[in-house]
């Protein structure tokens, strides 16, 4: 069984991880097609080589990079013609030109390949020609997809896909999110993820005004707000407690994890955006660190009873949470093994991988 992925998230070496996983499978031969690299509003992200073994790499040039909607890879038709896959997995949204395009060589190459692709989106969106043609040619021409979250699933299902849709997380926890010694006295707290508006940052920072005890906040990221979101902390004037740093190696992110006391994920639903998933969510619980975390979009399926919700938006309900957990050592403590437990009971880098080759082999027979 021969699987081609078409993914710019696998330049991430962590991601990477999931490939060599899956590599391992019987009877696969996996090769995986990405960009040198990517932009978004926190720059440029290159390509990590560092989970490489038992899969194909192949880097292919990408235009109109960091355009999200419009983007696609030109030679992406030669390397189908050359692979011949028998499942051809596009990691991208029907509605974007790049699945469009992919699945179009795809066809052209070989018509009776079984051609999957991925969605995240859960707003129902109507988009304007050309883009919502493209969705409904993508539907027409692929045999299955996979939904980041239920919600993402319903809404297939609303636009008119009829096809077989699988639930599962694009990316599973890798083994390297673990416990460990943590070696720090002043009890800190901790973000990572973009710094834009729908992320609620300027609430975590408001709310920590209000907050008693000794704490201090580590904020990982970068993006529009990386200069606005200092002169707030000094406003607010707890910027001597508020430390900022940029983007580390994907690698680098239990060591980072494991710095913290409590990781909050305040984010503000949009009319355009709402929480997708919330990755940062499962590796700090996989790494038994207590998540606060808001009611935006996927955020409380994925923290479940194994952390504190809140409502979005709200400064005093998240000074609260922030306040109990600061002063309950225990608390803080049995949050951080029930999110293990969670963690790997539900997105373990195995079961992902497992859910995704089960979706192969059923594509896979006649």
């Amino acid at each position: 069984m021969r699987v081609l992925i078409l993914s710019k998230a696998c330049i991430v070496g962590q991601y990477q991880t999931k490939l060599t996983t899956l590599a391992a499978k019987p009877k696969l031969e996996l090769t995986v097609v990405v960009p040198p690299s990517w932009r978004d509003e926190r720059g440029t992200m290159m390509l990590e080589r560092k989970h490489t073994d038992g899969y194909e790499l192949i880097v292919t040039p990408i235009r109109f990079n960091g355009h999200f909607h419009l983007h696609y890879y030109p030679t992406l038709e030669k390397i189908l013609a050359r692979v011949r896959p028998d499942i051809f997995h596009i990691d991208e949204e029907p509605y974007n030109f790049a699945t469009f395009h992919a699945t179009r060589a795809m066809r052209r190459v070989n018509p009776h390949a079984r051609i999957l692709f991925f969605a995240w989106q859960n707003i129902l969106r109507n988009y304007p020609p050309p883009f919502a043609w493209m969705e409904q040619s993508v539907y027409r021409a692929t045999d299955a997809a996979i939904a980041g979250n239920r919600e993402a699933e319903k809404i297939l299902q609303r636009k008119g896909f009829t096809k077989p849709i699988s639930v599962i997380p694009q990316f599973g926890v890798p083994d390297s999110f673990a416990p460990m010694e943590r070696n720090h006295n002043t009890l800190t707290i901790g973000y990572a993820g973009r710094l834009v508006r729908e992320k609620g940052i300027e609430v975590l920072l408001r709310a920590l005004a209000q907050t008693q005890g000794a704490w201090q906040l580590q904020i990982l990221g970068s993006g529009p707000l990386a200069d606005s979101l200092p002169k707030l902390a000094r406003e607010l004037q707890i910027a001597s407690r508020v430390h900022f740093a940029p983007w580390i190696a994907s690698g680098e992110m239990p060591q980072f994890y494991n710095s913290l006391d409590i990781l909050v994920v305040p984010s503000l639903t949009q009319p355009n955006w709402k929480e997708q998933f919330g990755r940062v969510i499962m590796e700090a619980m996989a790494c038994g660190v207590p998540v606060i975390g808001s009611n935006s979009g996927e955020i409380p399926n994925v923290i479940g009873e194994a952390g504190v919700i809140v409502s979005e938006g709200d400064v005093d309900g998240l000074a609260h949470a922030l306040d109990a957990l600061i002063q309950n050592s225990a608390r803080r403590h049995q949050l951080g093994v029930m999110g293990r437990t969670r963690a790997l009971a539900l997105f373990s880098q195995q079961r992902v991988v497992d859910d995704t080759y089960a979706l192969y082999e059923k594509l896979f027979r006649p």
